[in-house]
């Protein structure tokens, strides 16, 4: 096997790998939007269940006791 054929197939290889880790990049990026999504989601709900149960500021939002 000659050089450039060694060099070509690391090439194809690392090229390969490059497309791998495109993919898997690709595909978590999708899933952290839609996590985020579902977070703010759950914030929102949790702030509005807040509100609606006491009327009080959501804890998030008050200062801890011992300030």
């Amino acid at each position: 096997m000659s050089d450039t054929e060694k060099l070509e197939e690391m090439l194809a290889h690392l090229t390969r790998q490059v497309e791998d880790l495109s993919d898997v990049v690709a595909r978590q990026d999708g899933e952290i939007a839609v996590l985020t999504r579902r977070v703010a989601m759950l914030m929102q709900r949790e702030a509005e269940r807040e509100v609606d149960g006491g009327g009080t500021v959501p804890l998030a939002d008050q200062k801890p006791p011992h300030w």
